[in-house]
């Protein structure tokens, strides 16, 4: 028999995001594959010293991903080879990202990708244990009217989980390639806005 009510409370907190986060790739096809790598490489030297010189710290620029793999034609006939380099970039200067792009574009030129844009917060410590506590008050209240209509009163709790998911950014997939005069183009603004950081608690108490 039950002894008690089980509730999940979901809880938010909001704060203006403080960093940048951008996914940039690098890929070059060729007839031989160590020609696609080797272009491939400089290129992505090439980057990486650009967004050096805008400011971009060299610790907050990592490899994602690489990949090299056989192009085909018709008949399954390998008519060359791709290779591709995928950069993590992260930075504090929110208004950078016009700036950072347009110095990229004119280092690597037609080979350069902007696969996703997205805001983050470095530090959710705060805002988790915000969002944690408006969660717990939430299935309190909850628990508390559910009692209330069951003619019942609350007792001990019992047990508190919370689900782990904190999130706190939406990304903004891009996935094409940046081709024409984009280094020579006015600069790309961007809007940081709010970003949330949501909790969830599950919490059990015994009937009084």
């Amino acid at each position: 028999m039950d002894s008690g009510i089980t509730v999940t409370g979901t809880g938010q907190a909001q704060a203006p995001a403080d960093l940048l986060r951008l996914q940039l790739s690098i890929g070059r096809s060729a007839s031989d594959v160590s020609d696609a790598v080797d272009a491939v490489a400089g290129k992505t030297e090439a980057a990486k010293a650009a967004l050096i010189g805008q400011g971009v710290a060299a610790a907050d620029i990592r490899t994602s991903s690489v990949n090299v793999f056989p192009e085909y034609g018709d008949g399954m006939r390998v008519t060359g080879y791709r290779a591709s380099h995928t950069l993590s970039v992260s930075t504090a200067d929110l208004t950078g990202f016009g700036r950072l792009l347009k110095a990229v574009v004119a280092a690597v030129g037609n080979d350069l990708g902007l696969d996703q844009l997205s805001f983050d917060i470095d530090d959710k410590t705060a805002l988790v244990e915000q969002a944690r506590h408006s969660a717990f008050a939430d299935a309190r209240d909850r628990a508390r009217h559910l009692a209330d209509l069951a003619g019942r009163e609350l007792g001990v709790i019992d047990s508190v989980i919370e689900s782990r998911n904190h999130g706190g950014y939406e990304p903004m997939d891009f996935a094409v390639p940046l081709k024409g005069r984009a280094a020579g183009s006015p600069e790309i603004a961007v809007s940081p806005g709010q970003q949330t950081v949501e909790a969830s608690v599950t919490v059990r108490w015994s009937w009084q």
